[in-house]
């Protein structure tokens, strides 16, 4: 892919092409309203406070409400080489779904589910229920049967392997320049 900038690892590819998706004058710049589902294409789960943090940390002073790819490029691969913003496990998923369900009956009616979603912790607007439920409801029984849903998202997307890999990288490359050491200097002898 054709970006103009200089990419120098899978990680940094990955956030670029991401980038340039929400890239409409293909300037490099885009909207800062576009950040946070940036993030989500690249497989982050932000809240909106990190949505936000990000924003801050890669809006650009000469153009204000647009982020530049290069700041942004360099400001998320930091943050995915620090895991931030995973998407929890299947397992912790599964464990928020059973708390739900203290009967056992191993699904959540489309209304409870859907008054969770949109009245607690970050809540859903209407949009984000309506694009989730396709995935989300039986379309015979009309619940949500939590065990089938926790497959159908992806846990863990490649793009933090990816990230992890540059970090062990980067680390090692550090490793090897800090045992470098500059050769002595020798004073000349008049």
């Amino acid at each position: 892919m054709e970006v103009g900038v200089s990419l120098t690892n899978e990680l940094e590819i990955l956030i670029a092409e991401a980038f340039c998706i929400f890239d409409t004058h293909g300037d490099k710049y885009i909207d800062t309203r576009n950040v946070g589902n940036v993030l989500r294409f690249l497989g982050c789960v932000p809240s909106e406070k990190e949505v936000q943090a990000v924003i801050k940390a890669t809006e650009s002073h000469e153009y204000p409400g647009e982020a530049h790819l290069i700041k942004f490029m360099g400001h998320v691969s930091l943050l995915l080489m620090d895991k931030q913003m995973q998407p929890a496990s299947a397992e912790k998923i599964l464990e928020a779904f059973e708390t739900l369900d203290p009967e056992n009956k191993k699904y959540l009616t489309k209304e409870y589910f859907g008054k969770l979603m949109s009245e607690e912790g970050e809540p859903f607007t209407n949009e984000e229920l309506e694009a989730m439920w396709p995935v989300a409801i039986d379309p015979i029984t009309g619940n949500v049967p939590f065990t089938f849903y926790i497959n159908q998202l992806k846990h863990k997307p490649q793009i933090y392997d990816i990230a992890e890999v540059i970090r062990e990288e980067l680390a090692e490359k550090a490793e090897k320049e800090k045992g470098k050491k500059p050769a002595p200097m020798v004073m000349p002898t008049s």
